[in-house]
């Protein structure tokens, strides 16, 4: 890997959420498409949106404003691990761990204490999570933890329709269950 000391962090996106979020959708930080576009799963072969589409109506389709908004309505909150980090390209596995500086999960679970459950997209955020971001937590008051299958490009080993199958846990948590 080159030095990545020189080149300034990439800097992710403040979260989508509502006050009464029940559900959080974790990334681990924003794509170079996602970054230049700022949106969140902005590439254009994600499967973020084309699932949140199927699950709560907030697909592709719309513009982005009307996607965010569709997500805080349902009770589902996005966001990402990482506040930011130095990274080239898009891929998880080139983020330099010396880098990276965690999102202020403490005050996030304070001002959304409706959370009960917390959606990892792919393995990365959930290892990042667990490795920096549990031990900051109150343990008696920790949401669930689950993770789905990444909605990245990079991770094309299973079907659209096998990551929807996957996915809809987001959506009986969103609706309460």
């Amino acid at each position: 890997m080159n030095d990545m000391t020189a080149t300034p962090p990439l800097r992710g996106f403040a979260p989508i959420a509502a006050a009464d979020a029940r559900v959080l959708v974790l990334g681990s930080m924003p794509s170079a498409a996602s970054l230049a576009a700022q949106q969140y799963y902005a590439h254009p072969r994600n499967a973020f949106w084309p699932l949140m589409g199927e699950l709560f109506d907030a697909g592709p389709g719309l513009p982005y404003a009307e996607r965010a908004a569709r997500l805080r309505a349902a009770g589902v909150a996005v966001w990402d691990v990482l506040a930011a980090c130095r990274r080239d390209g898009s891929l998880d596995a080139a983020i330099d761990p010396a880098s990276m500086q965690i999102n202020d999960f403490p005050a996030f679970f304070a001002a959304h204490p409706g959370i009960t459950r917390v959606f990892f997209n792919g393995g990365t955020a959930e290892a990042v999570f667990r490795r920096w971001v549990l031990r900051r937590l109150d343990p008696l008051a920790l949401p669930a933890l689950v993770r789905l299958p990444s909605t990245s490009p990079a991770h094309a080993g299973r079907s659209l329709a096998a990551k929807l199958a996957a996915w809809r846990a987001l959506a009986v948590a969103a609706a309460g269950g």
